[in-house]
């Protein structure tokens, strides 16, 4: 369980948001939203301490991440799979090699191990038989798909999705939203997606957290959000469908 409490940020003078708690439940796939420049990536970089707030707290099964030593702090981000906006991936070495990376500096797996793992990562995210293709060959979906592999690869508690469908077509879309589902259904995992596309909000989440107004306006039930009466969600609702609706036209 990740429990964000009173979290505070600030850039010099530039306050990013304010008193921010809510808790993201074990098993559970909660989006992030709000327009951009609201803080949803900074909020994102404080869950494994890659940034420290000006107050406030995030609790990992009870710990601070902000209070551990640099050993522990190792630990607890290896707990994290993140999937990268852009893929993140090595265009110099294979597909393979990319999902490979983790295992070989984070593990001391044998080759048979790495290999063996490696193929059963690609076969997760439906790229089997993938491993010798170059990555600069791949298109903007099978790189998703690569990076969401070398995400999992260490088998981590948690996933960390940054717009995991922005830029790709409807259909590609559908399809990574699929496999996220899928993933948190078969490997337990918690998810917290970054994203703009609102579609993907109602097909993979379970809570939403709306970001605006340097706070945390809305936290609750994705089934609920269409009914809130905070008018500011619901124009941000409007405005997403209505430019997906005209992307799709």
């Amino acid at each position: 369980m990740i429990e964000i409490k009173n979290l505070t940020k600030s850039f010099g003078d530039l306050l990013v948001w304010k008193d921010v708690s809510f808790t993201i439940q074990d098993g559970e796939t909660t989006a992030i939203i709000g327009r951009s420049g609201c803080g949803k990536s900074v909020l994102m970089k404080h869950l494994n301490a890659l940034l420290y707030p000006d107050e406030g707290q995030i609790l990992i099964d009870g710990k601070s991440v902000f209070d551990l030593s640099y050993t522990e702090l190792r630990k607890i981000r290896q707990r994290f799979g993140i999937l990268f906006q852009g893929g993140a991936l090595f265009d110099s070495i294979s597909t393979f090699e990319n999902v490979a990376f983790p295992l070989r500096y984070f593990s001391d797996q044998t080759e048979e191990e790495i290999t063996q793992n490696v193929n059963e990562a690609l076969e997760m995210v439906n790229l089997k038989g993938s491993g010798d293709k170059s990555t600069a060959e791949l298109s903007g979906g099978m790189r998703k798909r690569v990076g969401l592999a070398r995400a999992i690869i260490l088998k981590p508690n948690y996933l960390l999705y940054d717009e995991p469908t922005s830029g790709l077509d409807p259909r590609t879309s559908s399809e990574i939203n699929e496999l996220i589902v899928d993933l948190a259904d078969s490997l337990d995992i918690t998810s917290i997606v970054i994203t703009h596309d609102m579609h993907s909000v109602l097909s993979i989440s379970e809570k939403v957290a709306f970001l605006d107004d340097q706070k945390l306006s809305w936290f609750g039930k994705t089934e609920d959000m269409q009914h809130s009466d905070n008018k500011n969600l619901i124009d941000f609702i409007t405005a997403s469908e209505y430019q997906i609706n005209k992307q799709t036209a």
